[in-house]
Parts: C-alpha cells; sequence; structure tokens
C-alpha cells in the first residue's frame, strides 16, 4: 500500500466521483482521503439490540426490530401522501410510515419478507408507529450490522440529496477503512504512553471510531484521539515557548526608579491586593531576565489590571524606554488615557493619544514627539501600527483585550522595536476559562488576578419578566431620588441592526414618557451615531448631568462612571454570558450598593434560562467564563474564531479539561528531557513533527 493513500483526492475514492467530489470539499472541507478519515461522528446508534414489539411504548426512544412486513399500503394524496405497512415479530405488529421516497419503497419493498427496522418511536391517535424507519433486508450482513453501534455524521440537506446523508458516508468509510492498514496510520505516540494509558494503537483508535463493536471499544477510541490531538497542539505551544525564550533576547530592566517609587509612594490611590503584588512581581522577574516577556494578565471586572499594566510601564520608563498601550476601540483607548493621566498627576511623565481621529498639525506633532522619545507614554487604537509611527525606544507594548486584534496587527506592533522586540503583556477584558487559556495562549506565560479590591460590593442581580416592567420603574426612581445614575441596554446585532435601532428608540420613548423632562434627564448612544455626539452624551453622563443612559453594548466596555449604580439589560436571553458579565461591570464601581436587572421576555429557552441563572447566582468572572465555554464552545467565544488551533476533530475544551492537563504536563516534561527528540524512544515524535511542520508554522504564526 502506498503511504501516500491519504493524500490522494476524495473524488478517487469508490463511490465518489466528481460530482460527490465537489459536494463533499464544499460543505465538508473534505478534500482527501485523509480528511475523511478525520471526519468523525457526533453521535452513535446502538445497533446492539432487539426490541419486541409488545415491549415498545411511547417512552421507548429508538429501537431495532426483525420481523415480517404484513401489509403496504399508500394513503391520501399531494403532500399528504404516505407509505403505511404493518411489521410484525412474534409478540405483535407496529405501523411503519413513509412520507418521502414513498413510490420507491412500494415498489422495492416485499410483502412476506423480513426484514431489520430502525428508527424512533412516535403515537398518533393514541396509536405507536415509526415515522420513517431504516429498512434493510434481513441477511447475514444485516444482522452483522445490527450488532455494533452505527456512526452518525452530520449532515446537511445538500448532502443528502447527493447520497451523502449519514448512511451514504457510513457506506464510503467502510470502504476506505477496508483499504486503510496500519502503514498508512503509523503510531506517533512513544510506545511508553501507549503502555501508561492503556491506549489502542492508532489505527485500531481510528477504525473504533467510526465502526466500534461496543461501548468500551468507543471509549478506548475517544480517549486515545482525544489525548493525542490536545498532546500534540501542547507539545508544539510549549516548543514554540522555549524557542522564543532560547532565541529572542529581551532588553534588560534592572532597577525600579523614581518614577515607579514615586507613584507607589504618593499617586497610588490605594492599597494594591495580594494578587496584584504577586502579578507584579512575576512581570518584574520576566522584566529582568535578558528574555522578552510575553504574558498574559486576566482578572475579573474591577480587579486592577490596568494598575498592573500602568506600574509595568513605569517600570520600563525607569529603564529609558517608552511604552504603549493599544486598546480595540477609540472609547477604550481614550477611558485608558484619561485614567493613565489622572493617575499620573503630577509626575514628570508625557502621555500622547493616537487614533484614526487624530489628524493634521496635531497628528504630526505627537510623531515627531514620539520618534524624539518626548513622549514617554502612547495609548491609542490600532493606529499605533501605521507605518508613520516611530518610536525612539520601545520597550513594552501593552494590548488590552488582544482577542479583538488580528494577529498580523500585533505583529506590526512587536516589529516597531530594534534591535530587540519589546516586552509584550496581554489583557483580557473578562477571564478566559483555563483550558482556553492554555490552547489560545499556550505559548504565553499566565498571571491571574483572582482577588478584587477590598471594600467592593458585589452587585445584586435579578431577573425580571416583561409583567413586572411597572415595578422596575418603581425601582429606577427611587435610585435617581438618592442621585444615582442608570444604564438602560438594547441588544444591538449585526444581522438584525435595522429592528434593533427600532427598538432602542422605541425604548426612548418609552422612558421619556414615564421619566419625563425637566424632572429626568435621559442620554441615548449607539453605534450609528457620530464619534462627536456620542462622545458627549457620554460625557453629558459622566458629569452628572443626565439620570438614564439608553445605549447599546458601546457601553460594553471604557466608560467608567462610580455614581451609576443601576444596570437594566433588556432582551437579556440575546446576550452572551460574557457579555452579560462584562456590561454588569460598568457598574459596582462606586461605594454605593449597586443592582444589575436582566428583563426578559417569559418564554426562554432552557440554555437562555441557565445562562440567566448564572448571572443571578454568581459575580465570579472565572465561574461565568467556565459556565460560557460549557454552554456555547469554544468555537463561538469571542475572538477564538480567528484561532485555527481551535478547529479540533475531537477534544472539547469543556469536557476535556483532565485530559488537556495530563496532555501539557506530558509535553512539559518531554521537552525538559529532550528538546529536540533525539532519544530513540522519542523517534515516531520527531517524524510526525517532520511530516506535519507545515502545519506546526501555521501555529507558530498564530502564536
Amino acid at each position: 500500500m502506498s503511504h501516500n493513500l491519504l493524500d490522494s483526492p476524495i473524488e478517487y475514492l469508490k463511490g465518489v466521483g466528481p460530482v460527490r467530489g465537489d459536494m463533499l470539499k464544499k460543505e465538508l472541507g473534505i478534500f482527501t482521503f485523509g480528511d475523511l478519515l478525520r471526519h468523525f461522528p457526533f453521535r452513535y446508534v446502538d445497533k446492539t439490540k432487539f426490541h419486541k414489539i409488545r415491549d415498545i411504548n411511547t417512552e421507548s426512544n429508538a429501537v431495532q426490530i426483525k420481523g415480517v412486513l404484513r401489509r403496504l399500503n399508500v394513503l391520501g394524496d399531494g403532500r399528504a401522501k404516505r407509505l403505511v405497512g404493518r411489521f410484525r415479530d412474534d409478540t405483535g405488529v407496529i405501523e411503519l410510515v413513509w412520507f418521502k421516497s414513498v413510490h420507491w419503497l412500494e415498489k422495492n419493498l416485499v410483502i412476506g419478507k423480513e426484514y431489520v427496522v430502525y428508527g424512533k418511536v412516535n403515537s398518533f391517535r393514541g396509536q405507536i408507529n415509526i415515522p420513517h424507519p431504516e429498512i434493510e433486508a434481513l441477511t447475514s450482513e444485516t444482522m452483522g450490522k445490527a450488532s455494533t453501534f452505527a456512526p452518525v455524521y452530520p449532515s446537511t440537506d445538500k448532502l443528502n440529496a447527493k447520497g451523502l446523508d449519514a448512511k451514504g458516508r457510513r457506506k464510503l468509510m467502510k470502504i476506505l477503512l477496508e483499504k486503510v492498514t496500519s502503514a498508512d496510520l503509523p503510531e506517533n505516540l512513544p510506545d511508553y504512553l501507549i503502555r501508561k494509558f492503556r491506549f489502542p494503537s492508532h489505527h485500531q483508535a481510528v477504525v473504533n471510531i467510526h465502526f466500534p463493536k461496543n461501548q468500551k471499544d468507543l471509549d478506548a477510541a475517544t480517549r486515545r484521539l482525544k489525548f493525542e490531538e490536545l498532546f500534540f497542539l501542547q507539545l508544539r505551544l510549549l516548543q514554540i515557548r522555549r524557542r522564543r525564550k532560547d532565541a529572542v533576547r529581551g532588553f534588560v530592566f534592572g532597577k525600579i526608579g523614581k518614577n515607579f517609587n514615586g507613584f507607589y509612594k504618593n499617586n497610588l490611590p490605594f492599597e494594591l491586593t495580594g494578587a496584584q503584588k504577586r502579578v507584579l512581581k512575576e512581570i518584574r522577574i520576566d522584566l529582568g531576565a535578558g528574555i522578552q516577556m510575553n504574558r498574559l494578565l486576566q482578572g475579573d471586572v474591577g480587579s486592577g489590571k490596568t494598575i498592573v499594566a500602568l506600574m509595568t510601564m513605569l517600570i520600563a520608563l525607569d529603564n529609558g524606554f517608552q511604552a504603549c498601550l493599544m486598546a480595540p476601540t477609540e472609547i477604550l483607548a481614550r477611558q485608558h488615557e484619561q485614567g493613565i493621566t489622572e493617575y499620573l498627576e503630577g509626575l514628570d511623565l508625557k502621555v500622547g493619544f493616537l487614533s484614526g481621529t487624530v489628524k493634521g498639525k496635531k497628528r504630526k506633532l505627537l510623531l515627531e514627539e514620539l520618534a524624539a522619545g518626548e513622549i514617554d507614554i502612547l495609548i491609542g487604537t490600532h493606529a499605533l501600527i501605521e507605518d508613520p509611527v516611530i518610536f525612539k525606544n520601545l520597550g513594552l507594548a501593552i494590548t488590552d483585550e488582544q482577542h479583538r486584534f488580528g494577529v498580523k496587527q500585533r505583529a506590526k506592533l512587536w516589529a516597531k522595536s530594534k534591535p530587540s522586540p519589546p516586552h509584550i503583556l496581554v489583557m483580557t477584558a473578562t477571564p478566559i476559562p483555563r483550558t482556553l487559556a492554555m490552547t489560545l495562549y499556550g505559548d504565553l506565560d499566565v498571571s491571574v488576578i483572582d482577588e478584587l479590591p477590598p471594600g467592593r460590593k458585589p452587585v445584586t442581580t435579578v431577573h425580571r419578566t416583561e409583567n413586572h416592567r411597572m415595578r422596575v420603574f418603581g425601582f429606577m426612581r427611587e435610585q435617581i431620588a438618592l442621585g444615582r445614575q442608570i444604564y438602560m441596554v438594547f441588544p444591538l446585532i449585526e444581522e438584525s441592526e435595522t429592528l434593533d435601532l427600532q427598538n432602542l428608540q422605541e425604548g426612548y420613548e418609552v422612558i421619556s414618557r414615564e421619566f419625563p423632562i425637566p424632572k429626568y434627564q435621559v442620554s441615548i448612544v449607539h453605534g450609528r451615531m457620530k464619534a462627536k455626539d456620542k462622545e458627549f452624551e457620554m460625557q453629558r453622563f459622566v458629569k452628572g448631568e443626565t439620570h438614564i443612559m439608553i445605549a447599546t453594548t458601546v457601553i460594553e466596555v471604557g466608560v467608567n462612571v462610580p455614581n451609576a449604580s443601576v444596570m437594566v439589560i433588556e432582551n437579556t436571553e440575546r446576550f452572551g454570558l460574557s457579555q452579560l458579565h462584562q456590561l454588569r461591570g460598568r457598574v459596582g464601581r462606586g461605594a454605593d450598593q449597586s443592582y444589575c436587572i436582566l428583563m426578559s421576555s417569559f418564554k426562554l429557552t432552557s440554555e437562555a434560562r441557565e445562562r440567566i441563572q448564572t448571572m443571578v447566582n454568581t459575580n465570579n468572572g472565572f465561574e461565568i467564563a467556565e459556565a460560557d465555554l460549557r454552554l456555547r464552545g469554544p468555537g463561538n467565544i469571542e475572538g477564538t474564531q480567528q484561532s485555527g488551533m481551535l478547529n479540533f476533530k475531537i477534544a472539547d475544551l469543556a469536557r476535556d479539561g483532565r485530559i488537556l492537563q495530563t496532555a501539557r504536563e506530558i509535553a512539559a516534561r518531554i521537552l525538559d528531557d529532550d528538546p529536540h527528540f533525539d532519544r530513540p524512544e522519542h523517534a515516531r515524535l520527531k517524524l510526525f513533527y517532520d511530516k506535519n511542520a507545515k502545519q506546526f508554522r501555521v501555529w507558530s504564526r498564530i502564536s
């Protein structure tokens, strides 16, 4: 057998051909035999048992019966046309009903012949039946099939129309697996790992993931393939990290000077938490080690990441370097600039701001000062990475909410320093689930601020439906009478933007009636407004000139109004958990008790209900991140779509945390002991790496 069998174009597989081949490419991204082999089932149908008709009832789910077809009738016409068969075993009779392929089935099914039937049980007018069952003649072959777990593959209408439904692809997979030998699927794990975990061989695992004989075989194959997928990813990420540390020298920030000390003694407005001190220590060790820092800083909303980032910038300044902070939106960048400028008041430091709105002479002067080293800290949007932006000596680059930036954008920022790249600190707005951090940021060192400043009161969160609307308005009036301010947030989704803006406008009209001027002042802010109008309304609210701000999610980040103590979120069911937590983080910043009111319709999906209940139950961003991952899966969490690393074939980050942790620990041990895979027992790893070098280069670029 040619070792290139798995690279063969999919159209050359018996039963595929050019038309089906095109469909597999377009719908599933299957181009080769190997792609088809890695197209795993998403569930299995248990065909290991036969049921007796007398034991079947409406509680039964999917059943398999063997018996004799006794009668066939075509009933109804037009759309109601159906084929009804009576099927008997030695215990009773059940009806089989087909609405599709009526003529073909009537022509090919034989009354009096023995068949194996499989399908879901249904009830119609008090009588049980099986609609659209699979039916095959009872032969030694079908009896063999009937003792297995049948794989079910994800499908689409287009695939079904070309005979590539789950049944059609089962046939193709059988044809392919008859060709594939262990030479085509050579072992890629060291023997000692296979023995340690009692894994089946690589070849056997692939066969059993498609056609397991029993649950035990399926579990063993799944365990092996999940470990393999996560192990090779972690091995590669850790390898990138080690090679970068070996190859990339970093500026040595060896001293703490007047900027850091002056700020700590005179400007720091509160005592740092233990977690902030621990993280600063981790950062200082990196900065003094002579290697480039690549660190992820994550913490909950309001945990004090910005102060840690600022103090890191001051260390860079004390060592004669410039620092920059890049944020994904102008609002957030402005917020950082205002906050940092206030923190540094009285210190002889210059903070610059750059975004697309800074133009003409002002921009020209700023760029000249930056190149001359007269600007110590530059804060801005992706405008920072444009070619005309030249630093005199950039030593530290901080990106806030890194996942909103493309890979190329970050690389351009990092290239702004010569001869060594700047130290890198990446901040995330909300916590990332542990398994996701190990995968998306597996090549970075991670610091976690897992402690909130003392005295901060947890936000009280409640869920209310439309019939409680007047009570909610009453509560809002009470809070305004106490001198508080209120956010009201409406969803704004691109796919339904026009309708959402209409809902926002209607919401504004309702609030204007319930909270009339001059007694109440109301602002409205949304993404379609001009930047200056948006900024004007924002500033009115920040200054306390308006009582209620009606907004879309533009206030999700970057607005800090300690006097705002109530957040009302409309249509809560349309927001993701992470976004809800981020919105809630806009309140609870002052000394007063704060409230988050989640408004929704009465009818909710079970997933929406669970999201809302999670918000009511906890203020802990790490718990919320884990729940979000469990409910939505990694590919839907903001920013993960751009990462090719999350295109797992079989691993599931929401469920496979333990396997991932084990895989990472083993990968780290192997790289400690044998970084270049020179030992005989690691020959397979070396071979696997050489074979997959192209894919790993893509991972390197992503990281």
